[in-house]
C-alpha cells in the first residue's frame, strides 16, 4: 500500500512538473484604473481572450484593475520605466511629455464620428505622430486606443448651438482646456465631478452641462435637464501602452499575437462606443429629451470664439502640435 502512495506521489510531483513546463512564456500584466466591468475593462478582457487563444496559453495576460497597482497619473512611469509591461491611462496623462496630445481636447477639432474615426485610426496622420512622440518621450509603446466617447452640452429650455447661448452663465466642466473654452467663448466654467452633476443641475448651481452622452443615460440627468446638443466638442481618449524594452526582447511571433490583438480590440471598442452611445441618445428621447445638433455656421462660430485655446496650445504643443493640427484640419475637409 505504502509502495502504491509512493508511486501516486511520484506521479503526482511528475504531473506538476510537466503543468509548470507547459507554463506561459510571456506574462503581460495590465493596469486599470477603471472596474474590469467598465468597457474599458471588457475591452481588456477580449484582448486578454484572444491573445491567450492564439498563443496557445504560451501567453498569459493578467488585468489588474481598479487601480489595484497604479493611479492613472502613474501609468506612463510605471510602463515607461517596466515597474509594469502594460498599463491603460487617459492620453492626457501624456500631456506633460508630449503637450500635442492635447489636441483632442482642442474645441471642436473632433467634432463628428466619421472625423473621429479618422483622427484615431492607426496610420492616421494625428495618431502616428503622437503614438511615435509618446514612445519617444516616455519608452511606452502604444498598441492601441480606447475610445470613451465625445462631450456634449445640457441645458434646459434651450439649445447651446451658439456661443451666445453660454455667454455670463456658469458652464460645468471637466478639465481645464475645456474651462478655457467656455471661458473665451464669454461663459463662467465651473468644475463640477460627475458624480455631482445631477444636483449641480437640479439646484441651478449651473445654467448649462458638459459631460458625455452616455452620462445623460447612467445618471438620468434627463431628470434635470431637457436639451442635448450634440456639439461633441471635445474626444475622450484612452490608450493602452506596453514597456517598449519588454516589447523588444519578445519573440517575433508574440509580437505578432499581441498587436492582432490589439488591432481587434481597437476595433472592436471603437465600434461599441458608438452603440453605447447611440441607445444613451435613444433614451434620451425616450425620456422627453431634445436632440439639437449644431449647424456648420454655428460650429464655426464656436471655433471663432475659441481662437485663443487655438493659440495656446499653438504655443505649448510647437513643431509636433503644429502638425498634428494641420492634418487634423486637412481631414475635416
Amino acid at each position: 500500500m505504502r509502495k502504491l502512495l509512493t508511486v501516486a506521489a511520484a506521479a503526482a510531483l511528475l504531473s506538476g512538473s510537466v503543468s509548470l513546463a507547459q507554463a506561459a512564456d510571456t506574462t503581460l500584466r495590465i493596469t486599470l484604473q477603471l472596474p474590469l466591468k467598465s468597457h474599458l475593462g471588457q475591452n481588456l478582457v477580449l484582448f486578454k481572450d484572444e491573445v491567450e487563444k492564439k498563443s496557445g496559453g504560451d501567453i498569459e495576460v493578467q488585468i489588474y484593475d481598479s487601480a489595484q497597482l497604479y493611479k492613472d497619473k502613474q501609468v506612463p512611469q510605471a510602463v515607461g520605466s517596466g515597474a509594469i509591461e502594460m498599463g491603460v491611462a487617459s492620453l492626457t496623462r501624456f500631456v506633460g511629455d508630449v503637450p500635442a496630445v492635447d489636441i483632442f481636447y482642442q474645441p471642436f477639432m473632433f467634432n463628428s464620428d466619421d472625423l473621429i474615426r479618422k483622427a484615431t485610426a492607426k496610420g492616421s496622420p494625428v495618431r502616428d505622430p503622437l503614438d511615435d512622440a509618446i514612445l519617444n518621450q516616455t519608452g511606452a509603446r502604444v498598441l492601441w486606443w480606447q475610445a470613451y466617447g465625445s462631450a456634449i452640452m445640457l441645458s434646459k429650455g434651450e439649445a447651446v448651438s451658439t456661443p451666445d447661448a453660454v455667454n455670463e452663465k456658469k458652464v460645468r466642466v471637466f478639465g481645464k482646456t475645456l474651462g478655457e473654452f467656455i471661458k473665451s467663448c464669454g461663459g463662467a466654467p465651473t468644475l463640477i465631478s460627475g458624480s455631482e452633476q445631477y444636483l449641480a443641475y437640479q439646484r441651478g448651481t449651473v445654467d448649462v452641462g458638459m459631460t458625455g452622452v452616455s452620462g445623460v443615460k447612467s445618471r438620468k440627468l434627463w431628470d434635470v435637464m431637457d436639451t442635448i446638443t450634440k456639439t461633441q466638442h471635445a474626444d475622450i481618449e484612452f490608450i493602452v501602452v506596453v514597456n517598449d524594452k519588454f516589447w523588444s526582447e519578445l519573440p517575433e511571433a508574440h509580437q505578432k499575437i499581441i498587436s492582432d490583438a490589439a488591432a481587434m480590440a481597437d476595433a472592436a471598442v471603437r465600434d461599441k462606443i458608438s452603440e453605447i452611445e447611440n441607445a444613451a441618445y435613444a433614451a434620451s428621447v425616450e425620456n422627453g429629451m431634445k436632440i439639437v445638433e449644431p449647424s456648420a455656421e454655428q460650429i464655426a462660430a464656436w471655433r471663432g470664439c475659441s481662437k485663443p485655446v487655438y493659440d495656446q496650445y499653438a504655443t505649448d504643443a510647437g513643431d509636433l502640435g503644429k502638425q498634428v493640427m494641420d492634418a487634423a484640419t486637412k481631414l475635416q475637409k
